[in-house]
């Protein structure tokens, strides 16, 4: 099973906790135990599993890539968004979630994150469940 989700991002860079809406598709699956394996399509976002309980993990994630990655660099690609197409390398463009007695099998602390860095865009993000 195949679904789709689109994620409104409003920042240049932000991650955004996606996991009640993977979780609820998961649910809405019936697959007891399985993989889900969640992918976006895009060069300057990405998906992350990290910590969800401490807002401040997200703000220092960001600001690490930030340090990384900045955006005051010269870059050869000339639309301005080299920087977002790096992070992305860094980050990733996809997670393999393991799916336990009908639910996501994470960590007590852990979060699904769609990790915006080229924003604000509309993101697509695909959900792949067998």
């Amino acid at each position: 099973m195949t679904k789709q989700i689109t994620v409104a991002t409003r920042s240049k860079t932000e991650l955004v906790d996606i996991s009640s809406e993977i979780e609820k598709i998961v649910k809405d699956s019936g697959i007891k135990d399985g993989v889900c394996w969640v992918f976006v399509p895009h060069t300057t976002a990405g998906i992350s599993i990290n910590e969800g309980a401490d807002p401040s993990v997200k703000r220092d994630i960001l600001s690490r890539l930030d340090k990384l990655v900045p955006s005051a660099e010269r870059y050869e690609h000339l639309e301005g968004n080299a920087p977002a197409h790096i992070k992305t390398s860094i980050v990733g463009s996809s997670e393999i979630l393991i799916i336990e007695k009908g639910r996501l099998l994470l960590g007590t602390w852990q979060s699904l994150y769609l990790c915006e860095f080229d924003g604000p865009r509309h993101r697509k993000v695909i959900i792949k469940i067998k």
